[in-house]
């Protein structure tokens, strides 16, 4: 029970979901670039990567997060006691020599990319979250790494639809980002976050957020005019961008913390889940 109990923990830590969707990222950015399969080494390496790198920073993120946490999430792993502090040190060493190595299996540019936006994850969660728009403009950039990497790693780096995805990326996390912070006030309040929704309230944060997510749906049909996608790609994201237009106008009339998280997360996975079926259907369909 209480090994069961730890690797419940640990797998909070990690936060699979948000680790599992930046490793999905990087795999679809090289079958987007390649505008094919991309080879069995490229493709684990490339998820290894996503997910590895992702959960040192997610890890290190509760470390620096213990005592907002007490207050917004006091189920979570470290307040709770289901792990230590020094578990939670050694699993960011552990996850980041695999992602790093990982990185490196893909290439030297690769890796640098790889220890750069580490450190970017290492500076967030230790000083620069509480710099409000700054942090999440840090998280948001990578996150649209993570497309990007694909590219890179299978030698187009510069493709359109790659861009476009790693743009779509950017803007759909910054709009998480500072929605978020809007549920989580009290306890950004404590840290003395300079977040939007601390400097110019609750209601003005949802509103940026909800534009953000409106920009998302404009760069949507980059990939129709700039890129090689037909028509799987436009029925894809008609039903992403409606999945975003819905959860959007629930977010900007919720009344309180928990209902907003869930239309966060309404938002995040409908995408996510959009992302994989498309990806799923271009490859089966062989229109990349």
């Amino acid at each position: 029970m209480q090994i069961r109990k730890k690797l419940n923990g640990i797998a909070q830590l990690v936060r699979l979901d948000l680790s599992f969707a930046a490793a999905i990222c990087v795999v679809a950015g090289e079958i987007l670039a390649l505008s094919g399969i991309p080879t069995l080494r490229e493709a684990v390496a490339g998820f290894s990567c996503g997910f590895f790198i992702s959960a040192s920073a997610l890890i290190l993120n509760d470390y620096f997060d213990l005592e907002s946490d007490r207050i917004n999430a006091p189920n979570r792993p470290l307040p709770s006691g289901i792990v230590s502090k020094p578990e939670i040190i050694y699993l960011t060493v552990f996850t980041t020599i695999i992602g790093l190595y990982s990185a490196l299996l893909l290439g030297v540019y690769v890796l640098i990319i790889g220890i750069l936006f580490w450190f970017i994850g290492v500076l967030y969660n230790w000083k620069l979250k509480r710099t409000g728009l700054l942090g999440n403009i840090m998280v948001a950039s990578s996150v649209a790494i993570t497309f990007i990497i694909g590219g890179i790693a299978v030698g187009n780096p510069w493709n359109v639809t790659v861009w476009s995805f790693g743009l779509m990326a950017f803007l759909v996390d910054l709009g998480e980002e500072i929605s978020a912070d809007a549920m989580d006030l009290e306890g950004d309040k404590l840290q003395n976050s300079k977040s939007i929704a601390i400097v110019w309230g609750r209601k003005t944060a949802l509103k940026v957020s909800s534009i953000l997510f409106g920009l998302v749906i404009l760069v949507s049909f980059f990939p129709l005019l700039f890129g090689n996608l037909g028509r799987i790609y436009l029925l894809t994201m008609i039903i992403i961008d409606a999945n975003i237009i819905y959860f959007v106008s629930k977010l900007l009339k919720s009344r309180t913390e928990s209902e907003g998280r869930k239309y966060i997360i309404g938002i995040y996975r409908g995408i996510m889940i959009g992302i994989i079926i498309l990806v799923l259907g271009l490859i089966i369909l062989g229109i990349v």
